[in-house]
């Protein structure tokens, strides 16, 4: 079953650090996030495969905006 990773916030991408096709753990890293001068993470929530990453450098993401999605 696909999980799916959602922005928990209005943000910028600041840097995409996986692709899809990676095979993350949990506790990975996939994005970070740049709200207010401050660099959040955006983590694999669970092991899997990246089957979909929704967001580029430079995007603006809002809260509930698809990030990625692990298979």
């Amino acid at each position: 079953m696909a999980e799916e990773i959602r922005a928990e916030m209005v943000a910028n991408v600041w840097k995409v650090v996986a692709t899809a096709g990676d095979t993350v753990t949990e506790g990975d890293t996939l994005v970070i996030l740049e709200s207010m001068k401050m660099e959040i993470p955006v983590v694999a929530e669970v092991d899997g495969v990246i089957q979909q990453l929704a967001v580029n450098e430079g995007d603006v993401v809002q809260d509930g905006d698809l990030i990625a999605v692990i298979g």
